[in-house]
Order: C-alpha cells, then structure tokens, then sequence
C-alpha cells in the first residue's frame, strides 16, 4: 500500500525510540510514593489525543480498505455479524464497539464509546455536558477535554466524520435512522474517552495504548473466526497478505495491525518524546 512507504522507512528509527523509551522507564515495577508522583509526565488530554489518533488511522483503514474495498469484492458487512445465520464481518462502529468490549475486559482503566445526537442505537444519544460540548464539536471539529464531575472522569471528545460511502449508507438507510440526509465529511458523532487520572506515567501511557491495540487484535480475530465458520466456502476470502483491493482478500490481524503501527508508531513515539523532554527540560522528571 502506497502510503505506507514513507513511514516504512522511519520503521528502524521508530523502534530504536522505543527502545530509547523502554530504557528510561526503569522497567521498576513498584516505585515509592514520591517516584510515583514524580513519573507523572504526561498530561491525560495527551495521551487520550494519542489513542485517539491511532484509532483514526484504525477505523478508517478498516472502513476503506476492508469494508469499502471488500464490498466491491463481494464481502458483506451486516450488524448481525455474529449470529449463527449471518455470514458477514462487522460495520466500523461495530469494529470499534469490539474495542471498547476487549479494553473493558483489561486491566487498564480506560474508557471509550462512540455518542451521536442522531444515533441509530438510542442509547448512544450524548446526554448533558456531552450533548452540549459536541454542538461545538459539530461547529469546529476541536476536541473537547473536561473533567465529568457525575463519573469521576477525565474525558476527552473527539469528532467522528463519514470517512467513506459505506458510513453514509448504512446510517441513512438503517431501518432505526432518525437523519437520512448524511454525507461524506459530515461529524457523525464523537468518539468519547476516559481515564481516572489527569495524569500518566511511562507505564501507564504505554498500557493505554497496548490496551487498545489489543482490542484491535481481538475484534479483528473475532472477525477472521467469523469467517472460518463460514458454511459457504464461495463467501470465504483467501486470508493472508493481501488486502481485498487486490481482489477476494483479507489481510491476517498481523498484516492489519503492521499496517496500523507503520503509520502510527513514529507519530506517537515523537509525541512521548516530546512530553519527556518538556518535562525534563522543567525539572518535573526524576532521574
């Protein structure tokens, strides 16, 4: 995929950051009170604006590259995905709801959910202080970061747009839609996350974003099983490096997920850095 070569070859940088950044972690895993406190470095706005970013790069890999390329390949895609009956993978919003599903099921007390003021699932409807700061969203597309006093947790909104045709179709012909006039580049929604803390250490920066890119993992497996438990073997692609733009295709979770992290990886290990030495540079990082 062509937009891969550029970041392909920063591939050997970015994991020599990594392992830069491992090494000052200490690899310690109780710290004293004062450590503790002292290895706080990164803002929680950063960090949820950091996975944040990567699950743009997901969804919308995963919407144009295997949903939107896999229909056109005679893929189905379907809300049912999962019962017995059906013989399809899931939409993107379902895609990210297997994310949440897995992070929910981890150890890392990371929150994420996707809100709509026209949602097809009513539950999903923003309520409140969200309802109020995603008509701003709606109007500038900037991220909202706040303090929700009802649950105790830091929260960040992000806009959601109709990246690809697939989004605008299925929410416009859904038999529960309450909008039907949706177009590409319209702020369908916001993705919406939370964490306890206002602030992260090394550890912890790092653990919220292996925790979601674990959900990945998870939900696309889930898929690739789906499909193995296919009855009829004219729907089964061929599973392996190639993506369905290249004809009856899909990628493994690992072929996926490289994608992701090439993309991703150098942008984020920039940012970390970035924080690590702001904070150095002022004292706030003890050696």
């Amino acid at each position: 995929m062509n937009y891969f070569k550029k970041i392909y070859k920063i591939k050997y940088v970015a994991l020599f950051l990594t392992a830069k950044i491992m090494v000052s972690c200490g690899g310690v895993p109780e710290e004293d009170t004062e450590k503790k406190s002292s290895s706080k470095i990164f803002a929680v706005a950063d960090v949820l604006t950091l996975v944040a970013e990567e699950n743009d790069v997901t969804r919308t890999l995963y919407t144009k590259a295997i949903v939107g390329a896999g229909k056109k390949q005679g893929l189905k895609f379907d809300e049912d995905w999962q019962d017995d009956e059906v013989e399809a993978g899931p939409l993107p919003a379902l895609f990210l709801r297997g994310i949440s599903s897995d992070i929910r099921k981890s150890d890392v007390p990371l929150g994420l959910y996707l809100g709509s003021d026209y949602p097809i699932n009513a539950s999903n409807k923003f309520q409140g202080k969200q309802a109020e700061l995603f008509k701003k969203i709606k109007e500038n597309q900037i991220p909202q970061h706040f303090f929700e006093e009802d649950q105790k947790m830091y929260t960040s909104m992000f806009a959601d747009l109709a990246v690809a045709a697939p989004c605008v179709n299925c929410h416009n012909d859904h038999e529960s839609t309450t909008k039907t006039d949706w177009k590409l580049g319209d702020v369908m929604g916001a993705t919406t996350w939370q964490y306890p803390s206002d602030s992260l250490s090394y550890k912890e920066a790092f653990d919220v974003i292996r925790a979601y890119r674990n959900g990945t993992k998870a939900i696309y497996n889930a898929y690739l099983e789906e499909i193995a438990s296919f009855t009829d073997q004219a729907t089964k692609p061929e599973i392996g490096k190639k993506w369905p733009s290249k004809g009856f295709y899909l990628p493994t979770a690992e072929v996926f997920i490289d994608s992701v992290r090439k993309i991703t990886s150098y942008h984020s290990l920039e940012k970390l850095l970035a924080a690590t030495e702001e904070k150095s540079n002022s004292g706030l990082v003890s050696n």
